[in-house]
């Protein structure tokens, strides 16, 4: 058995250290200003990027890192702080819309001030000028469909930028 050039074992670790590090740097600034975790984020996001016609439970978990069991959780927990409403699905008369409040919208808002300034010192601060989008770029081609013959290869393209 060959050894794969360059050895994956030696980027997963790093890998899952600084995704660790940013994900505690984040939680922790959200903590401290006194906001939700970003699981919550997450999901506030996902329906207001949805608009008025809100996102199925299955069409939101579909979309999120999170288990089924988790999503319900949490979709519980926003609906009681008045995030979120429920409302019966005109398809499905056993089915529910979830649709973003707006004080669900003002705690997002909230949040992501918060957490754009956690990942500016956690990523930002710490790269050089272009560091930051060449590995946006070696990261992306982690996520994208490919085969192993194209996954090595550098094509030069820069990758897709998150809202």
């Amino acid at each position: 058995m060959s050894k794969p050039t360059p050895d994956p074992f030696a980027v997963w670790l790093p890998l899952a250290r600084a995704h660790k590090a940013v994900l505690t740097h984040v939680e922790a600034a959200l903590k401290s200003a006194g906001l939700p975790g970003l699981d919550r984020y997450d999901i506030l996001w996902e329906l207001e990027q949805a608009g008025s016609e809100g996102l199925r439970p299955f069409e939101l978990q579909d979309r999120l890192l999170l288990p089924q069991y988790g999503v319900s959780r949490l979709i519980d927990r926003l609906a009681r702080a008045g995030h979120l409403n429920r409302s019966a699905c005109d398809e499905d008369g056993r089915g529910q819309v979830l649709v973003l409040t707006p004080e669900g919208a003002r705690v997002r808002a909230a949040m992501w001030a918060v957490y754009a300034a956690a990942i500016q010192q956690a990523i930002g601060d710490r790269l050089a000028k272009g560091e930051a989008r060449r590995l946006a770029d070696l990261l992306s081609k982690l996520t994208r469909p490919g085969d192993a013959s194209t996954a090595h290869q550098d094509t030069g393209q820069a990758g897709r930028s998150a809202p």
